[in-house]
């Protein structure tokens, strides 16, 4: 491929005051509105006492604009200047400038951000009545929890202090905040975020995250969750208050426990013939003995945890147990054991399977990473807060837009869906005063893009039922 003109060194001029960058936001942020989500910003975010008077003017058009960005692609303050180039304000109204937005952000506190908070949980809901996010919602969903640092450099980040984090399976100290995030999923649906809450870098992983699972199990059961629900969660959220949370839910857990003395006892108490080798996907079947071939086997056993606190629990020790790669001439395996705790009915290699699939949470984090948290924007701990918040509306909002957009889409990453859906150019005219845009020919994804159009902006609401 190769430049086919010969062109000079004036022939370039950004004068065209008509030309769209990103024509997907039309769509996106109609159904936004459709969702009431401006409306939910008006009504729950109000900041009574701001350091600047003007900063907390208006905060719903502003953080408005802060999503439209970051469904753009923004991952910092000044990127939103990309929803205020050629033909974008003639688009949409209330589009505020990047250091307006700055300002605003500066405002919020640990008390605001429990109203974006509010917002988020509330904005899912809508979503889900307007768009199937969560099929087979009314069969089974799972929630998981984890946390995540995120590298911050510098001397004036608020909260920023040394956690640990592992890369390539290896623990390192890393200077950081940490973000404690919940997801909502089902077997055939995408993770979407059910809570978000920004922590000082030093931060235990299961501090908070009790109070956590219990607003994202009513988030499911208020965005249409009536199916069972089923709590993951790795050894940070192994305690009594994260089990006593869910079983007050209503809901079931699956949480691995610290390799306790109480622990090994129980796995050393389990008989040799109740392994079994479990049935991974990938693994291979040997047609002579029809049985799978998988280093990893997998046992139970009863077991009651939590017995130093007041609400020690009875219920399945669940033990995967794989060969130590460390060991592999050893006359006799060398196993390593991971033991997980559930209340679930599952067999126990399918409860194996289940609970391994808490792993979806990390797609979420590696699109966030890839999106609006490839940064930590602000020096202030509020402002970060509110702006992982706003990271997780865009989150649920474009994959809303993907469901309606079809295919492949309705599983995509938010990176895949700005490149497909987002960031078409456009030539926004008006024949006869109608506003019309005219889109690249042969764009490879025009009939998805055409679907979403047709779902969002030729959307008809269903009439009021009367009494």
């Amino acid at each position: 491929m190769k430049v086919s003109h010969s062109f000079a060194a004036s022939a370039a001029v950004f004068d065209d005051e008509h030309l769209v960058s990103c024509a997907g936001l039309v769509p996106v942020m109609a159904l936004a509105a459709q969702t009431a989500l401006p409306q939910l910003l008006t009504d729950k975010v109000f900041i009574a006492e701001p350091r600047i008077k003007s900063g907390s003017a208006n905060p719903a058009p502003k953080l408005s604009t802060l999503i439209a960005g970051m469904c753009a692609g923004a991952d910092s303050i000044d990127d939103l200047d990309v929803v205020r180039s050629g033909g974008m304000k003639t688009l949409f109204d209330g589009v505020y400038a990047p250091s307006t937005i700055g300002t605003l952000l500066r405002e919020f506190t640990f008390g605001h951000a429990r109203q974006l908070e509010s917002v988020l949980r509330e904005h899912l809901a809508e979503l889900c009545a307007r768009v199937d996010l969560l099929p087979g919602a009314s069969e089974r969903a799972f929630i998981d929890i984890d946390s995540l640092l995120r590298p911050v450099y510098g001397h004036a980040k608020q909260g920023a202090s040394y956690g640990h984090t592992k890369i390539a399976g290896k623990q390192i100290l890393r200077k950081g905040l940490s973000p404690l995030v919940t997801t909502i999923s089902t077997a055939t649906g995408a993770p979407v975020i059910a809570g978000a809450r920004l922590r000082a870098g030093k931060a235990n992983s299961g501090k908070g995250a009790a109070r956590m699972v219990a607003q994202a199990i009513a988030t499911a059961r208020a965005a249409g969750v009536a199916g069972p629900i089923l709590v993951r969660g790795d050894s940070a959220y192994g305690n009594s208050t994260v089990a006593a949370a869910c079983r007050r839910a209503g809901a079931q857990f699956s949480l691995v426990l610290n390799k306790t003395r109480a622990v090994a006892v129980a796995i050393e108490s389990i008989d040799d013939s109740a392994w079994i080798p479990v049935q991974y996907p990938g693994a291979v079947f040997d047609p002579d003995t029809r049985a799978w071939i998988s280093d990893a086997e997998v046992a139970e056993i009863t077991h009651t945890a939590f017995t130093s606190t007041n609400n020690p629990i009875t219920a399945r020790l669940i033990v995967r147990r794989v060969k130590d790669a460390r060991y592999p001439d050893a006359l006799f395996p060398v196993w390593r054991y991971h033991p997980f705790f559930t209340n679930t009915d599952e067999p126990t290699a399918a409860a194996d399977i289940t609970h391994r699939r808490h792993a979806i949470i990390e797609t979420v984090f590696a699109d966030l990473i890839d999106g609006p948290l490839a940064h930590m924007p602000s020096g202030r701990f509020g402002a970060n807060s509110a702006w992982i918040l706003c990271a997780a509306i865009a989150h649920n909002l474009l994959h809303a837009a993907g469901v309606l957009a079809g295919g492949t889409h309705a599983a995509a990453r938010g990176a895949t869906l700005r490149r497909k859906i987002i960031t078409v150019p456009a030539r926004l005219v008006r024949p006869q005063r109608r506003p019309l845009l005219h889109l690249p020919s042969h764009w490879p994804w025009a009939d998805h893009w055409l679907t979403l159009w047709r779902n969002t902006i030729g959307y008809s609401p269903p009439n009021a039922a009367t009494p």
